[in-house]
C-alpha cells in the first residue's frame, strides 16, 4: 500500500474536517514499514500524538481491509532518525502505558501551571509520588477543558513509570463495562480489572447521576480499593455535593480525601499555555500573536490548543508565513460565532442561576447590593460576549439610557483590577455562558 492508497482509504473513513486538518498531513513510510509495523511520519509532535491517541486503531482497520494485516502504529515526526530496532523497543517499553488508554503527552512536565490550578496540580503531584496514602480520593473538579484529564493521565502516565496498575476510563466506559459483564454474567472479570489495580481513574463521575445499579457497583468497587488502600482520582464538572441524584453514601466518600477545583486560565495562565503548547510543537509565535489569541478567546485550554493546530496545519498546507493577519484571519469566524451563538438570554439566566438570583429581580429596579452586582457582572458579559450595543443592553434590562451601561462597564473593569475574587467570579461565568452551562 502506497501513501496514495492510504490516504484514499482513510479519507473515507474519517471525519471530513479531522482528515483535512490532520490525517492528510500523514506521509505513509512504505519502505521503513512491514507487516508487523506501519511507520508514519506527521509534521509536529502534537499532531503525531493526536493522530495516535484518536485514531490508531481506524488507521489498523484500514491496513486489514487493504491488504489483510494489522500492524502496530508507530507515527515519528519529520526529519527524525529512528531505526526500526528502537521503534520496537520503545513499544515493548509503552505497551503497559498502551493497555491502560493513556495519552503520552499528557505529563506533568506539559501541564502548565497558574493560579487557576495550582492547587490540582500540587494535589495530583502529591498522589502521584505516594499513591493510596495522601489524598485518596482526589476529587478534581471544572469546566469543561480546563486540564483535568491532563491531570488525571498525568498521575497515570507518572505511575505506569513505576511498574504500578492503573486503569483510566471514563464513567461512562465504567458504566458499558459493567452492563456487558451483567449480560455476558461475567461479573467476575469486570470486578477482578477494576478492584485489583493499584490506581483507579475516572473522568466525568458526574453522569453516575441516577444511575442507581451501576452507582451501587461504584460504591462497592471504591470501597474495596479504599480499604486496600489503593488510589482513586475522580473528575467531574461539578463538586460531589452539586451532583443531582447521586446516593448520599456515595457523595460524602468523595469528599473523604481532597477536592480540588480548576478554574479558567487568566490572561497570563493563557499566554503561557500558548508559549508552552507551541514551543511543544515547533510553532513559531511572535507575542504580538500570541497576545492576540489570549486575549481573543476564553473559552478552554482544549479550545486554545485546537487553535494552534489550525494555525500550523493552515501555515504548512498553504506554505504560508505565520503572521498576525494569517492568524486574525483565521479566527474571524469563530470569535464571530462564539458571540452570535451568545443570546442576551443566556447570558442573564446563567449570571442568576450561579449568583442565586431570580432574573427578574435583574431586570427590575431594586437596587440592594446583591442585585446591583448582578446586573453590573450581566452588563459586562454582555458587553464582552455578545454583539449587542450599550443602547440594546440598556434596552434589554429597563433601564433608561446607555450611560449607565458605560457606567457599570467602567465599575467592572476597575473591579476586575482590584478584585481577584470578583475576576474569578467573572472568569468562571464566561466559560458557563460560551458552553451554555447551566
Amino acid at each position: 500500500m502506497t501513501s496514495k492508497d492510504f490516504l484514499s482509504v482513510i479519507e473515507k473513513e474519517a471525519s471530513p474536517q479531522d482528515y483535512q486538518r490532520y490525517l492528510k498531513q500523514l506521509i505513509y513510510k512504505k519502505i521503513s514499514s512491514d507487516e508487523n509495523i506501519a511507520i508514519f511520519e506527521a509534521p509536529n509532535k502534537f499532531i503525531a500524538s493526536w493522530i495516535k491517541s484518536k485514531y490508531s486503531k481506524l488507521i489498523q482497520d484500514c491496513f486489514e481491509k487493504f491488504n489483510g494485516t494489522k500492524p502496530k502504529i508507530e507515527i515519528k515526526i519529520s526529519g527524525e532518525k529512528k531505526t526500526k530496532k528502537e521503534i520496537i523497543q520503545e513499544q515493548v517499553k509503552n505497551q503497559t502505558s498502551e493497555s491502560t488508554i493513556l495519552n503520552p503527552s499528557y505529563t506533568f512536565e506539559s501541564f502548565v501551571v497558574g493560579p487557576s490550578n495550582q492547587m490540582a496540580f500540587n494535589a495530583a503531584m502529591a498522589v502521584s509520588k505516594k499513591p493510596g496514602i495522601q489524598y485518596n480520593p482526589l476529587f478534581i473538579y471544572g469546566g469543561t477543558g480546563l486540564g483535568k484529564t491532563h491531570l488525571l493521565q498525568a498521575i497515570g502516565n507518572e505511575a505506569v513509570e513505576h511498574n504500578k496498575t492503573v486503569i483510566y476510563v471514563t464513567i461512562e466506559q465504567f458504566m458499558n463495562d459493567f452492563t456487558f459483564s451483567i449480560k455476558n454474567k461475567n461479573m467476575e472479570h469486570f470486578r477482578s480489572k477494576y478492584r485489583e489495580c493499584d490506581l483507579l481513574l475516572i473522568d466525568d463521575v458526574q453522569f453516575l447521576s441516577g444511575k442507581e445499579q451501576t452507582q451501587e457497583e461504584f460504591f462497592h468497587t471504591f470501597n474495596e480499593l479504599h480499604n486496600a488502600k489503593k488510589q482513586v482520582v475522580m473528575t467531574s464538572d461539578r463538586l460531589p455535593s452539586q451532583i443531582a441524584n447521586l446516593v448520599d453514601r456515595l457523595k460524602s466518600r468523595f469528599e473523604w480525601g481532597l477536592t480540588a477545583d480548576i478554574q479558567i486560565p487568566g490572561l497570563e495562565t493563557k499566554i503561557a499555555i500558548i508559549e508552552k503548547k507551541s514551543e511543544l510543537n515547533g510553532i513559531n509565535l511572535s507575542r504580538e500573536i500570541i497576545n492576540y489569541i489570549a486575549s481573543n478567546l476564553d473559552s478552554s485550554i482544549r479550545e486554545l490548543e485546537g487553535v494552534l493546530i489550525r494555525i500550523n496545519a493552515s501555515a504548512s498546507l498553504l506554505n504560508q508565513e505565520i503572521n498576525l493577519e494569517m492568524v486574525q484571519n483565521l479566527l474571524k469566524e469563530q470569535i464571530k460565532e462564539t458571540k452570535e451563538n451568545v443570546k442576551l438570554p443566556d447570558v442573564i439566566n446563567i449570571v442568576a442561576n450561579q449568583l442565586n438570583i431570580k432574573p427578574s429581580d435583574i431586570k427590575s429596579k431594586k437596587r440592594t447590593a446583591t442585585v446591583a452586582n448582578a446586573r453590573r457582572v450581566v452588563i459586562y458579559l454582555a458587553r464582552e460576549l455578545t454583539h449587542n450595543s450599550m443602547p440594546d443592553i440598556a434596552k434589554f434590562l429597563g433601564m433608561k439610557d446607555h450611560s449607565s451601561i458605560s457606567h457599570n462597564i467602567k465599575k467592572a473593569n476597575e473591579l476586575m483590577e482590584s478584585d481577584e475574587n470578583f475576576k474569578i467570579i467573572i472568569e468562571n461565568l464566561k466559560n458557563k455562558i460560551i458552553n451554555k452551562d447551566y
